[in-house]
């Protein structure tokens, strides 16, 4: 049986959650120890972060909040042109119907995998939703919802800032309470459904961008996440994320995926690698970045990749590369 690898989000997907706790006398501290997520996610938002992580953090955040919607509350100081480059170059359509296109077209290789985003429109309604490709974890709800206030943000963003859908469809049981998300999302709730969705008039698909968001423009490339069933470049991916916070290790990262650690080193045996050797690409990667900052002093780079001195660096880079730190830094002027 072939192994599930998690899907992978940007950090940027979780809007400003620092200040946002902050406001509701919650600790993004002690919610990051918690859940063992660097805090280089927080400044870096182009980091690459295990979808899974991403909902365990939203629900040790609302337990923090004692908010049993927060990903809602969240959701409603999120900026869907803030989103990473996905987010401008998504509502930088000239209508929304083209906006929510490119949204389809653009999220799983810009913003985040395992994700799937649905359209249905009849005559007068349009129905836009959401659904995760991700085993059950804790947090789903809260990410679901936070997905939908995107979404609604997009639609925000041609229709203007005081517009509020018809009904906002969630997967939360029936029986859960409505009218706390009904003063969230000033709209109707419906509660029982297979995915969470936002529905609206129809009308709207054809509404040109604000004057706003046409000022705002697309905004420069990113790199791509990776692949959904590239096992590999996945695994890189958050091992370059655990390199913000310490010397990668292999039970940090089978963990952060939801594998035993035999079975993600069984992965990479099948593949023809080692984790010892995803490491040592990652740390070559976040080398040459940092070497391309000439403000920065060798020994410096050295001890951030951890490395006890310039020369253990030195002889390491040279390996990667056949040449030492120094010649290349120099062949970058």
């Amino acid at each position: 049986m072939a192994l599930r690898i998690s899907g992978v989000t940007r950090a940027s997907a979780l809007g400003p959650i620092a200040e946002f706790m902050d406001r509701q006398g919650g600790s993004i501290t002690r919610v990051l120890n918690d859940v063992d997520l660097p805090f280089a996610l927080l400044e870096h938002r182009d980091l690459v972060v295990p979808l899974r992580e991403q909902f365990r953090l939203l629900e040790r955040a609302a337990r923090e909040t004692g908010d049993d919607f927060f990903g809602a509350r969240l959701g409603q100081v999120v900026r869907s042109r803030e989103l990473s480059r996905f987010g401008a170059w998504a509502c930088a359509g000239p209508t929304l119907r083209e906006a929510i296109r490119r949204a389809h077209a653009g999220i799983g290789v810009m913003l985040q995998t395992a994700t799937v985003l649905r359209f249905t429109q009849t005559d007068e309604s349009a129905l836009w939703s959401i659904e995760f490709v991700e085993p059950e974890c804790e947090g789903r709800h809260h990410n679901e919802l936070l997905g939908i206030s995107y979404m609604i943000d997009v639609i925000r963003s041609y229709a203007g800032a005081s517009w509020h859908p018809n009904t906002v469809f969630t997967a939360l049981a029936k029986s859960e309470r409505r009218a706390p998300l009904e003063d969230v999302f000033r709209c109707n709730i419906s509660h029982g459904h297979a995915v969470t969705a936002v529905s609206f008039n129809a009308a709207l698909l054809d509404c040109p961008r604000t004057a706003v968001n046409r000022a705002e423009g697309e905004g420069a490339p990113e790199a791509e996440l990776p692949p959904e069933r590239d096992a590999l470049a996945t695994i890189g991916a958050v091992v370059d994320l655990a390199l913000h916070e310490d010397y990668p290790r292999v039970d940090w990262v089978s963990a952060k995926m939801g594998l035993s650690r035999r079975s993600l080193q069984r992965l990479l045996e099948r593949n023809g690698t080692s984790f010892g050797e995803l490491v040592e690409q990652s740390l070559c990667r976040r080398a040459i970045v940092r070497l391309g900052d000439h403000g920065t002093a060798i020994t410096e780079i050295a001890l951030e990749l951890g490395y006890s001195d310039a020369a253990h660096f030195t002889r390491a880079f040279r390996r990667w590369t056949g040449m030492p730190p120094s010649a290349y830094r120099q062949s970058l002027t």
